[in-house]
């Protein structure tokens, strides 16, 4: 079982979306699987191109994008992998644009053209989003965010199996509020909430991770 998981945010060390994603492979780790973290701003790469090359008539192989970037190998691992965990804090209102662009590289080369929109992925697989945001839980259909995260849901789901999403609401954005613009917010409830419900959310990520690493799609 090997467990693949991607960091869409530009972040690596200590915030909030990596911490879900580190705490989410150690569950899976915890269920017997080999683990990867990928950091997707680590990497030199862009969005689809619009070439179509996956989708010409006499492609060599199916559901392999052209392009050769530093995400290329990446996508070569995807195929030998059996769960998909990836996250991203959300952004003006969607997935990071880091996120956005692999999840086109990711998709669009095992979409067919068909009219039962056949999947090219060779098996079904777990695949989970994990986003974490500023806004709190209550705003979240108020702003259309539950729209975004169930069109990508959906994506995955139809690709490569079941998805699960997980949301971290409230998030702390600042390691000190006083050295930015914050004043809409209340700087103590942040930290404390950051103390008291940020753990409940690895904690959350963990059980999601284990998850992924023991069940079918």
């Amino acid at each position: 079982m090997k467990v693949m998981a991607f960091n869409g945010s530009p972040r690596q060390e200590g915030w909030n979306t990596v911490t879900l994603l580190e705490h989410a492979l150690q569950g899976a780790e915890s269920a017997g699987a080999r683990t990867e973290l990928v950091q997707l701003y680590s990497l030199d790469f862009s969005g689809c191109i619009s070439c179509f090359a996956c989708k010409r008539l006499d492609r060599e192989e199916d559901g392999v994008c052209a392009l050769q970037d530093d995400l290329s190998p990446v996508l070569d691992r995807v195929q030998d992998c059996d769960a998909l965990i990836i996250g991203t804090p959300v952004y003006y209102g969607t997935e990071s644009s880091g996120t956005r662009a692999f999840l086109e590289r990711l998709c669009f080369p095992y979409l067919k053209y068909d009219p039962d929109r056949i999947s090219l992925f060779p098996k079904r697989i777990n695949t989970a989003m994990i986003y974490t945001m500023n806004v709190p839980e209550n705003k979240i259909q108020e702003m259309g965010f539950d729209q975004v995260f169930n069109m990508t849901k959906k994506f995955l789901q139809l690709h490569f199996g079941s998805c699960e999403l997980l949301l971290s609401t409230d998030t702390l954005q600042y390691p000190d509020y006083d050295l930015y613009e914050a004043k809409m917010f209340d700087k103590e409830a942040k930290y404390q909430r950051h103390h008291q419900v940020f753990p409940q959310d690895c904690q959350r990520a963990r059980e999601l991770g284990k998850r992924m690493a023991s069940s079918q799609a």
